[in-house]
């Protein structure tokens, strides 16, 4: 009873501190829905829907310390809930076969690959014979060769290779068919063919889109090149006209985050109309005697982040972006405080039940690491009430400070989904955040002034030397040596534990709150222990990966470039696939063999190979791409057993497979069959 009676007093304690709590729970439940290995039944769903009533009962009933729990309780159902509800709604048929023919579709996006190459989003989609009702809603095509670039709008057509997308690389690994089932997206592929034009560009449901690549292509044509690729890329969020080595080298220095339209940069817009509306309405004293001036920059703040989500596509993080700011300017509109806890939980309630899916995100996850940690530190400042500084002593302090504070809450998260550490991403972003701050920024609204005008190349000029600048920071820090380091991924537990440690430092009000340091850190060391797998095979059968003491060798030189990789990356292995190949122990024949303690596998890399191999052994595991008719007692994966299990993995003795681990949900395709040509 003592003990209950001091959880009592705990959670009393509480009071007034418990709402930022409420997007936790339900971020709980929406990550207990797509742990699940299994697709839940009605039966489940009722369940859980009577579960979550009777915990919303109990929390009106029971004593006001204790409701919190129930409160909690009814909240993770609720999300549990909400994540089953938007993976139905947004269903949509999925291509179940590889298919080679005609393609005809509107462009409705553009962007490009991690090769480089140009890549159009369908709608209104035709493919050969396929009925309707199997015809997925949107494709996504890559355009090698020269094309000629289309625009939102057209029709276009083409003869392409489409497939299903694709499952995890590795079992337990990123999941492209969950993230594109949220996206609609029901097939993606290629073309090395001319694209035709079937109907011109028409404005109906992606006026704005045109606008968008409209205002992209001129603003590089008035600033050429990377800078212009970058400028169009922080305005429209088209990324399509920077270099894949100036991508590379933002990423290798912590600036990637200026490309995407998140929170910094809506942060930064909004922040400049704001102070400069307040100022220069407070500068004309009629006004500022009869209107409420702060207010009034308010609504002109949350116009210009309106304005900016529609100009930059309104993705995932930059709606996720505008719920964040609209959250904060709508406190100031109630005289509330707009940059507090409270304010953050709301904009996450508000994400979570629109995109319970974001949850999985690493955009979401850093995003809101960020702002909690600067909000937590700086009003731990607060309430410290440091002694006073002179003001530029002051700026300079926080610039670092948030910068810091930043950096450390995001890159635990960055390196457990990108494998990479930036050792200097701090000096990178105390250089270049200012410069977006005070330049860019500014420089852009300037620009959109003065375009009724048509005097906006003013502004777009002034971008250009703040986005050189950046450009050149970037080249100059990946440059250093050992500016980027490389870890291997994480057991799944991991980034869980360590976001409900660090909330509960945070959240949670008394000195019992340094209990969430425990397993916060805790993580990091099973983390640096965990191993990674001693063979990899992909789900085509075409490449092989083996753990050795030089690190992960490589069946092949070339080919699956995409999954080799993902599989480096993953092992916290800066190495490239041709350095990893050289690792594999044999004379690089057709049939590459490898050991495996008493067991031997053999890669048999293509047709060719699979002509000279017509018998194994027992103790031998035999992959192939393509059908293999052995005689012998070996372990065989060809084309149709890796159809249904997917990717493999041998780790301590025990082979699992990504269907084994993925379980049978939404998106998760049946085995394809024969590819269709037409």
């Amino acid at each position: 009873m003592r003990v209950l009676a001091r959880v009592e007093d705990a959670l009393l304690n509480q009071r007034g501190h418990l709402f930022p709590w409420s997007p936790v729970c339900l971020a709980i439940g929406i990550g207990l829905y797509f742990g699940l290995r299994f697709e839940p039944g009605p039966s489940l769903y009722l369940g859980v829907s009577v579960m979550a009533l009777l915990a919303m009962w109990a929390g009106w009933r029971m004593h006001e310390a204790w409701a919190p729990l129930a409160i909690g309780g009814a909240l993770i159902a609720a999300g549990f809930l909400l994540a089953g509800a938007r993976a139905h709604m947004v269903a949509e048929p999925v291509l179940q076969w590889r298919f080679y023919g005609p393609v005809e579709g509107r462009v409705v996006a553009l962007d490009r690959s991690a090769s480089g190459a140009l890549r159009v989003t369908l709608d209104q989609v035709r493919i050969g014979d396929v009925p309707p009702d199997q015809t997925p809603r949107r494709v996504r095509l890559s355009l090698h060769g020269d094309h000629v670039t289309p625009v939102p709008g057209q029709r276009i057509m083409t003869t392409a290779h489409l497939s299903p997308p694709q499952g995890p690389v590795e079992p337990g690994g990123f999941d492209f068919r969950r993230h594109v089932w949220f996206q609609g997206l029901g097939a993606v592929g290629y073309s090395r063919v001319p694209v035709l034009t079937v109907a011109p560009p028409r404005a109906e449901g992606v006026r704005i889109a045109g606008w968008r690549m409209a205002i992209s292509r001129h603003v590089q044509s008035i600033l050429p090149g990377d800078v212009g690729g970058f400028a169009a890329a922080v305005t429209t969020g088209d990324r399509s006209g920077m270099s894949r080595a100036t991508l590379e080298g933002l990423r290798a220095s912590n600036l990637a985050h200026l490309l995407a339209i998140s929170g910094l940069h809506m942060g930064l817009l909004t922040g400049f109309v704001f102070l400069a509306c307040r100022i220069a309405l407070s500068a004309i004293p009629p006004v500022a005697l009869r209107l409420p001036v702060r207010k009034v920059a308010a609504m002109c703040a949350l116009a210009a982040a309106t304005f900016y989500l529609l100009m930059s596509g309104g993705n995932v993080a930059t709606e996720r972006a505008f719920v964040m700011v609209g959250v904060m300017f709508c406190a100031v509109l109630i005289d509330r405080r707009a940059i507090s806890l409270r304010a953050v939980a709301v904009a996450a309630l508000i994400v979570l039940v629109l995109r319970p899916e974001t949850l999985l995100s690493p955009g979401f996850q850093m995003s809101f690491a960020a702002t909690t940690a600067l909000v937590a530190v700086f009003g731990a400042f607060r309430e410290l009430r440091l002694t006073e500084a002179p003001r530029w002593v002051k700026a300079a302090g926080g610039l670092v400070a948030s910068s810091a504070v930043a950096g450390l809450a995001t890159a635990p998260i960055g390196a457990a989904h990108f494998n990479g550490v930036s050792h200097y991403g701090l000096l990178a972003n105390i250089l270049s955040v200012p410069v977006m701050g005070t330049v860019v920024v500014p420089a852009a609204v300037a620009a959109a002034i003065l375009a009724p005008l048509g005097f906006e190349a003013v502004g777009i000029q002034v971008m250009g030397l703040g986005l050189g600048w950046i450009l050149t920071v970037s080249d100059w820090v990946s440059g250093l040596d050992g500016a980027r380091g490389f870890v291997s991924s994480p057991p799944g537990y991991v980034l869980p534990v360590l976001a409900l440690g660090a909330l509960w430092v945070v959240l949670w009000r008394g000195s019992a709150r340094w209990l969430g340091a425990v397993p916060a850190l805790g993580v990091f060391l099973l983390w640096n222990q965990a191993s990674r797998p001693e063979v990899l095979i992909a789900d085509t059968g075409g490449l092989v990966g083996v753990m050795t003491e030089q690190g992960r060798a490589l069946s092949k030189e070339k080919g699956g470039g995409f999954i080799a990789s993902v599989w480096l990356e993953n092992d916290g292995d800066g190495a490239v696939q041709a350095q990893a190949a050289r690792r594999w122990p044999d004379d690089g024949g057709l049939v590459r063999r490898i050991a495996l303690g008493e067991t031997e596998l053999v890669h048999v890399t293509g047709k060719r190979a699979a002509k000279t191999l017509t018998g194994c052994t027992d103790g031998q595991i035999v992959v192939s791409p393509v059908p293999l008719h052995l005689t012998g007692g070996c372990a065989v994966f060809g084309p149709e057993e890796l159809r249904r299990s997917g990717s493999l993995a041998l780790k301590g003795g025990q082979l699992v497979s990504s269907a084994d681990i993925g379980g049978n949900r939404l998106w998760s395709p049946v085995a394809p069959r024969d590819a269709k040509i037409q």
